[in-house]
């Protein structure tokens, strides 16, 4: 098993209430993230609430694939986090840190990599990303940046 654990951390001048209410309506993850362009509560989950659905609607160039999410923690003002699954396969936890600071917030945005070593050819097949730690890293990044120019304009 893989198991390793990027963690990207980023100051926002906004306070951890508002980051909190940005990253955890995941209806607005395509606003920031480079590679899940969209999400969607499952019916019956409609926010961020343990135990909530939703399905992430990732891309990579011509390569998409759909992975399952369920919330695991949602503490208003101080972290998200929920585990991706794809055909009943726990493969990645992904999650937020929100931390009061002078002039606003320090967002930790961080992911556990949980594919066996026997699953990483079918996630590069699909995905089209053999790096996945290289692109992770980068698009932590990115939408760090994104969200941090949405919430200080």
């Amino acid at each position: 098993m893989v198991t390793d654990r990027i963690e990207i951390s980023r100051a926002i001048a906004a306070d951890p209430e508002a980051v909190y209410a940005a990253i955890s309506d995941v209806t607005r993850m395509g606003e920031w993230s480079e590679e899940c362009h969209r999400c969607e509560w499952h019916d019956g989950s409609d926010g961020p609430v343990v135990g909530a659905t939703f399905d992430g609607h990732n891309r990579n160039g011509d390569k998409e694939w759909v992975t399952e999410a369920t919330v695991i923690e949602a503490e208003p003002g101080r972290s998200f986090a929920f585990e991706c699954r794809m055909f009943d396969f726990h493969y990645a936890t992904w999650g937020y840190r929100i931390e009061p600071v002078d002039g606003g917030s320090r967002v930790t945005e961080w992911t556990d990599d949980l594919r066996p070593e026997s699953a990483l050819e079918f996630s590069a097949k699909t995905s089209g990303i053999d790096d996945r730690a290289g692109r992770n890293r980068q698009t932590m990044s990115t939408t760090l940046e994104r969200l941090a120019a949405a919430l200080e304009a």
